[in-house]
């Protein structure tokens, strides 16, 4: 690859996926069938492979006491990466053989045994985290609004041009722009939206996480370890 050759992590992260997203349950989902359309579009020999369990040959892995994992393995220009996803229902709780209940702070819930329906899903959406991994939507894992491209473009449009004028008056010190974060506590309104974060992106590792967290949350050492404990 030339210097000027853009490597398929930055040609696929430099792709807007913001208008082919939905929200389901305080967690983004993009759409596997454009996802997957626009890797071809780009990488023509592009293939992807559902990972079978050897011994049933079936698309998952299963544990009767920790339920379903689905596998996927994504290969582009000679690049092969694997993801995998565990089987949830809509509150993103693992889902087994059988129905079982669960304790939360709003009283007893029920999860759902898993049927195909749910594989089926679990899958595609394995998929397009795979994706993720060459740079498709990658910002919306580590938690951005933008891809780095679009970034770049928006923090010029909001740079104001400089005074070329010369004026008499005395130049004024401009004030710092405050960064507001959120307060994170164990147990709060965001905590289990950030412990989601933590296990779908265990792969980035604590360093990362911590930085990508931080720059929305500001957090106590306590509330760090714990957050530690979930890696």
């Amino acid at each position: 690859m030339s210097k000027t050759e853009k490597s398929v992590f930055e040609t696929l992260s430099a792709i807007n996926v913001n208008d082919k997203v939905e929200q389901k349950n305080g967690l983004t989902y993009l759409s596997w069938a454009w996802a997957w359309a626009e890797v071809k579009k780009n990488y023509p020999s592009a293939t992807y492979k559902v990972v079978k369990d050897e011994a049933s040959n079936m698309p998952f892995v299963w544990d009767s006491h920790m339920g379903y994992m689905c596998s996927t393995e994504v290969t582009i220009e000679g690049e092969t990466l694997e993801m995998w996803l565990p089987v949830m229902d809509g509150a993103n709780k693992a889902m087994k053989l059988e129905a079982y209940e669960y304790t939360t702070r709003y009283g007893k819930k029920t999860c759902q045994g898993a049927t195909m329906f749910d594989i089926n899903k679990t899958i595609m959406r394995c998929l397009v985290k795979n994706l993720a991994m060459f740079g498709l939507g990658h910002y919306i894992y580590a938690g951005d609004d933008l891809p780095q491209d679009d970034k770049s473009v928006a923090e010029k449009l909001a740079t104001p041009k400089k005074d070329t004028t010369k004026k008499a008056t005395t130049k004024k010190a401009t004030p710092k722009k405050e960064v507001t974060t959120i307060k994170l506590d164990i147990g709060d309104d965001n905590w289990d939206k950030v412990m989601r974060y933590v296990v779908a992106n265990k792969e980035l590792g604590l360093k990362k996480i911590g930085e990508n967290l931080l720059t929305k949350y500001s957090m106590t050492a306590k509330v760090k370890k714990e957050i530690a404990k979930a890696l």
